[in-house]
């Protein structure tokens, strides 16, 4: 349990045992006094918290939208449609300049406003620092929409989420079926 999570339980334990309180003080005192109106009061302190529990036990019911499979997932062959030169930005924080990870990385590729689902692949000896320019293999989820923009010579930005990252000009297009 985290810190805010048990900070969060202590108070609903609290704020219940004051409802407690005040429902044994209203209960005991006379009707249209001042200890019984305080009783009352501090029954209320219990209301926002209802509804809080109530919103946890919505969330705990709802379950996680599946989210639909990324068409690379059925691809297990990486197959590269392009040969660019990327360049990822440098990071902000020192801690985070570390080398890129071997292994598969998805992106959007934008050329002017439109961007293209992709995927890298860097191998285990490829690895590379950001800010430093290294030519890939990229390939797409629908090539015969993306190739025609992406013609050698053409400059293009990598997206990531909601970031762009990195910048990039293609080199060539690879022939289907063969990786250099």
């Amino acid at each position: 349990m985290t810190t805010i999570q048990s900070r969060r339980k202590l108070i609903v334990i609290i704020l219940l045992c004051v409802a407690v309180g005040g429902a044994v003080m209203r209960h005991r005192a006379a009707p249209g006094s001042t200890a019984r109106d305080v009783g009352t009061l501090l029954m209320l302190l219990w209301v926002p918290i209802i509804g809080n529990v109530i919103t946890w036990l919505i969330a705990r019911l709802r379950r996680p939208a599946v989210s639909a499979p990324s068409p690379f997932d059925a691809r297990t062959v990486f197959e590269p449609q392009l040969q660019v030169e990327l360049t990822l930005r440098p990071p902000k924080l020192p801690s985070e300049d570390v080398p890129v990870a071997a292994g598969e990385h998805r992106c959007a590729l934008v050329v002017g406003n439109e961007a293209f689902s992709a995927r890298w692949w860097v191998s285990p000896e490829q690895r590379f620092r950001r800010g430093a320019t290294q030519a890939l293999g990229v390939e797409f989820v629908a090539p015969h929409l993306a190739l025609p923009k992406f013609e050698p010579g053409a400059s293009f930005r990598m997206l990531v989420g909601d970031s762009f990252v990195g910048d990039g000009r293609v080199l060539a297009a690879i022939e289907p079926g063969r990786a250099d």
